[in-house]
């Protein structure tokens, strides 16, 4: 069963769509990621999500119950939240920092007990912080922030986590160690995670799910889908594209998005040649608008998956 859950889900800026009928299902112990380019919505869906921005339309639910029906305090104790705006305490170590994830459980003066800092030092060890838990926060690294944010939302003791774009400001290393990290936390505290990339291989490397945004208005067929289709016979057909080939294609999508075919446009673009090693399609990758319609063709007539590439 799906702890969080979108149905019909529309989201905008005052009112004016962006990114219509979203259907996502987020189970504990699982990890969906959504991944798109800059400026492609999946920010725009998290804060939709989360609350911070008003859905144009739809309904998003939370272990069974629709958003708008958990008071703000059992939200708080059932999600946790990192988004990508850098917080910049002062005078506050890195213990403090993650002890401010027992507020909603605290009074209002947020006075902890000796239970609420047992759960700061859990939280520190899951993350590998305890070594610069008394450490000024300001002064550590981008990495070592993004720990200390992590044990944070773990001193919520909650159920989902929900982040976006934890990996920016990031060197490889860290990225790398701080996904490891997301990875080993849901395991251990069947946490149930909804977060946001722009690395495809990142995003391979983490997640149950991957979710495409195509930056142009739709919600696309993830990978895992497209494989399960596969598997059960469907004859997929993806078109891998950029912007600037939008215009091209925009008269085949009928010949994509009718009963023979499942397919996806998507402008998140991701590696050609290792997605298509991924799953063992076949396809070819396209740079001359001219030899676009014979690809087309060439496409529709497999009999099998296919990736078209023309980014």
């Amino acid at each position: 069963m799906a702890y969080l859950e979108t149905k019909d889900l529309t989201v905008g800026y005052h009112g004016k769509p962006l990114i219509e009928d979203i259907a996502l299902h987020v189970q504990r112990g699982r990890i969906v990621t959504l991944i798109g380019p800059n400026g492609s919505g999946k920010s725009t869906i998290l804060k939709t999500i989360i609350g911070q921005l008003s859905k144009v339309s739809g309904t998003v639910f939370l272990d069974g119950k629709a958003m708008e029906a958990h008071s703000r305090n059992e939200i708080a104790r059932r999600m946790a939240i990192l988004m990508t705006a850098r917080m910049e305490p002062e005078l506050m170590t890195c213990r403090d920092v993650v002890g401010t994830g027992r507020y909603p459980y605290t009074g209002k003066l947020g006075i902890l007990t000796s239970e609420d800092r047992a759960i700061v030092e859990r939280s520190l060890v899951q993350v590998g912080g305890l070594d610069f838990a008394d450490r000024p926060f300001a002064n550590i690294s981008d990495g070592q922030r993004q720990r200390i944010l992590l044990a944070r939302a773990l001193c919520q003791e909650p159920e989902i986590i929900v982040l976006d774009e934890p990996t920016s400001f990031l060197d490889i290393r860290y990225k790398l160690e701080l996904l490891t990290v997301l990875k080993r936390m849901v395991r251990e505290n069947d946490l149930a995670v909804l977060l946001s990339l722009h690395e495809l291989e990142l995003a391979e490397r983490i997640s149950d799910t991957v979710v495409c945004v195509a930056g142009d208005g739709s919600f696309q067929m993830n990978l895992q889908e497209m494989a399960t289709a596969v598997a059960c016979g469907a004859p997929v057909k993806v078109l891998l594209m950029d912007n600037r080939c939008l215009g091209m294609v925009h008269q085949w999508q009928k010949l994509f998005y009718g009963e023979r075919y499942s397919a996806t446009l998507m402008d998140a673009v991701p590696d050609f040649t290792k997605l298509a090693e991924a799953y063992g399609w076949r396809g070819e990758r396209v740079e001359d608008p001219g030899q676009v319609e014979g690809a087309i063709a060439r496409m529709l007539a497999s009999e099998g998956p296919y990736l078209l590439d023309m980014a």
